[in-house]
């Protein structure tokens, strides 16, 4: 019915304010069907040449059967009505345009507007079009996916039939495009024209995808009307593909500068160099998948940095720990190295940590080049590091790898011109025969490397439980740190509290902290089963601050019973040699609201003597803070005198050795009197302890020693006792 309304120009007189609005009227007489079109609608209609009765010729296919209904109810009844349609008219394109019709009911005629709305259109095409893009990369994990994703989306949602993604490569002819990703609708064959692309190499300036990589302008190409060289449309052109639309991917990098990614092209078979649809979406599509890459850049980054050494570029202790979790699950057979660098601490001292570091990155380098393909290198913390071979490697194989790796530790590192030396001890576990998992793994190859320093360093040694003495000892104490450290998680240490009275009135004076476990099943381990253990193992370490947590969370109740009391905390070595130790307690004291003066460290002397360059500047610190110190154990490290005057302490505790001769052994005797006389003069706490008879109290008394500790006035007890105030004989706690 459409093309049989004859359209009488200008049936509708031309309206100055129509012309400037860009309104078209329209007429219809009903009996005739026949329609009038003002010249702002024929212009509108692209019709203003078009013969009578042609009017609608420029309606898209799929549009004129719709307004053909429309104009058939129109000219039958007097409703109103209100319908869109597309055009394609030469000079402006796909365009939508508006119908609109006022109620008439009884007349002859019907009247209406027709106006342009294309940009509304496109405004929410755009909208849709951009939403749907975003919805399509939430949860994209590649930048490879998140391309391919958006070629469907816009040949889906636009019509285009096919599209693909040019992106940069370098290769030795110099930076090229190749087609990385495709799609295409699958009502025609393009293998031929994939497979063309997929061998492409494309150069800047070379056919319609170099030159827009090379100008960065996005342009159309009429395939049947390409010009010679320009092979990739005629390719096109031979797949039924007509219209072609180019456009750069580009993004202002991190240094300011415009970079271009690549190029997407689409093709269609119907000819679309008119419609405006893609063009108009052109730079939202660029702008969201360079958002993309960046993101994905970004994100690789923080992947990286979370399971990479920042001094080394090897993987950190936590992703290694995680990489073995996985070669254990997987099951097979591997090893493990435990690599420690011998001597590496005089680096330090003598050239600073500057040089220290710089060992530690090139012996990082040769480890990363001599690892074999499938082996797993990482630095596990200060001049520690590991390697995971590759599964099914042999012992010969492993022994092999073992010695390249001692060669590279002992081959010499340069720093300004000074060449450095030093050696690795190394320890090897077999899984699955010397753990089941990763701890038992780790302890065992751990174990293997303490061997390796205690049998002169610069040596491998393996793990081997053979069923000898000393190996099933080993294997023992392997169980008990896998033991130890799932104590430590499960919260099965506890402490108790033995007093520190005066000698003369029994008034306690101060706590000695003493940690204790308790196995699930309820037995109670003794410590000096498990403390010199975890010493070895560097679990001391984070059980050393459980004991300082947990004695800042008792304090405040033990003061409530015991107003000034002190408690004494044992350190070993491997804590109180921590730089960071002064900083770590004083956060965990700040954080519990407890004055550090209210602890007293105790350490053994002979810790501080044969560290004493690097003890004394710590004690200084952490005197300086407030907290006290105490030498553990006096009498048994063969202190200078000289050094002992210089350190910042506040008490001595008399070891329990010498007091198992007193009172009837000269020996001990003389002994205790002297460290009593010396604590005195150098105006320091002296505590004996170990005191278990009336005998030891009465030689302490008679020779002026302060304090005491010992079975005779307390037991350890746990703090539910000691608030009780439960001591066993005759001695009571006392305020």
């Amino acid at each position: 019915m459409v093309n049989n309304v004859l359209a009488l120009r200008p049936a509708v007189p031309a309206d100055p304010i129509d012309e400037l609005a860009g309104l078209g009227r329209w007429s219809m007489v009903r009996a005739g069907a026949h329609m009038s079109l003002s010249t702002v609608a024929l212009r509108l209609l692209g019709a203003e040449d078009a013969p009578a009765g042609h009017w609608a010729r420029a309606v898209v296919a799929e549009d004129a059967a719709v307004l053909a209904a429309v104009l058939s109810e129109l000219s039958g009844q007097a409703a109103a009505t209100d319908c869109e349609f597309r055009v394609i008219a030469p000079e402006q394109g796909l365009r939508w345009l508006r119908l609109q019709s006022l109620a008439a009911p009884g007349q002859p005629v019907v009247s209406g507007l027709l106006t342009d709305v294309t940009a509304v259109k496109r405004a929410a095409m755009r909208e849709r079009f951009n939403f749907a893009l975003t919805r399509y990369l939430i949860g994209t994990d590649t930048f490879d996916e998140a391309v391919y994703k958006i070629i469907h989306l816009v040949c889906e949602e636009l019509g285009w039939d096919w599209g693909a993604f040019w992106a940069r490569e370098h290769g030795a002819a110099g930076e090229t495009l190749g087609c990385r990703h495709v799609w295409h609708t699958a009502d025609r064959d393009y293998s031929a024209f994939r497979s063309a692309a997929a061998g492409l190499a494309i150069k800047p300036g070379e056919g319609p995808v170099g030159q827009t990589w090379l100008t960065g302008q996005a342009q159309w190409v009429d395939t049947g009307a390409a010009p010679a060289g320009m092979t990739r449309a005629h390719a096109a052109q031979r797949c039924g593909l007509q219209s072609g639309f180019f456009f750069p991917v580009t993004y202002v990098a991190a240094d300011g500068g415009l970079h271009c990614a690549g190029v997407l092209e689409f093709f269609s078979a119907a000819p679309r160099q008119r419609e405006a649809q893609l063009p108009g979406l052109a730079e939202s599509i660029s702008a969201l998948i360079a958002q993309t890459a960046q993101r994905m850049v970004q994100q690789e980054r923080v992947r990286v940095l979370a399971q990479t050494d920042e001094l080394t570029g090897l993987f950190n202790r936590a992703h290694f720990h995680a990489l073995l979790d996985d070669a254990c699950a997987a099951g097979g057979q591997f090893a493990l190295l435990y690599i420690d660098l011998d001597q590496f601490k005089p680096i330090n001292d003598g050239f600073g940590h500057a040089a220290g570091n710089e060992v530690l990155r090139q012996f990082a380098g040769r480890l990363r080049q001599l690892a074999p393909a499938g082996a797993v290198a990482a630095r596990l913390g200060g001049d520690e590091f590991a390697l995971m071979a590759p599964q099914g490697m042999g012992e010969a194989a492993v022994d092999t790898l073992a010695g390249t790796v001692l060669e590279a530790a002992r081959t010499r590192f340069n720093y300004m011109g000074h060449e450095l030396s030093v050696s690795a001890s190394i320890g090897v576990g077999l899984f699955p025969r010397h753990g089941a998992d990763t701890a038992q793994l780790l302890h065992a190859a751990d174990a293997a490397m303490y061997l390796s320093k205690r049998s002169g360093r610069n040596l491998v040694s393996y793990f081997r439980p053979d069923g000898d003495t000393q190996q099933c000892e080993v294997a023992a104490q392997l169980l008990m740190l896998s033991a130890l450290q799932d104590a430590l998680a499960r919260n099965e240490f506890f402490l108790a509290y033995q007093p520190i009275c005066d000698a003369q009135t029994l008034r306690v004076e101060a706590l000695e902290a003493l940690i204790r476990w308790r196995k699930a099943d309820g037995s109670v381990v003794p410590p000096d089963q498990f403390i010199p253990l975890a010493e070895q193992s560097r679990l001391i370490v984070l059980i050393g601050r459980w004991v300082i947590e947990q004695v800042c969370r008792d304090l405040p109740l033990l003061r409530s019973g015991l107003p000034g009391v002190r408690v004494h905390v044992n350190m070993a070595a491997p804590e109180f040699l921590d730089s960071d130790l002064p900083r770590e307690l004083m956060a965990i004291t700040s954080a519990a609201g407890i004055d550090p003066g209210q602890i007293c460290l105790e350490l053994t002397e002979g810790v501080v003597m044969q560290r004493i360059e690097k003890a004394l500047p710590i004690m200084t610190e952490l005197v300086r803070l407030g907290f006290e110190i105490g030498l553990d154990d006096f009498g048994m490290g063969y202190s200078s005198l000289s050094l002992l005057k210089a350190l910042p302490v506040s008490s001595l505790k008399i070891d329990r050795y010498f007091l198992q001769g007193v009172p009837h052994q000269r020996d001990d005797c003389a002994v205790v009197r002297s460290i009593i006389d010396l604590g005195r003069n150098m105006k320091l706490r002296v505590i004996a302890e170990g005191v278990e008879t009336d005998a030891h109290l009465g030689f302490l008394r008679q020779f002026g020693c302060a304090l005491i500790q010992g079975y005779l006035p307390g037991r350890p007890l746990e703090l539910a006792g000691l608030l009780a105030g439960v001591l066993p004989g005759p001695k009571m706690l006392s305020n």
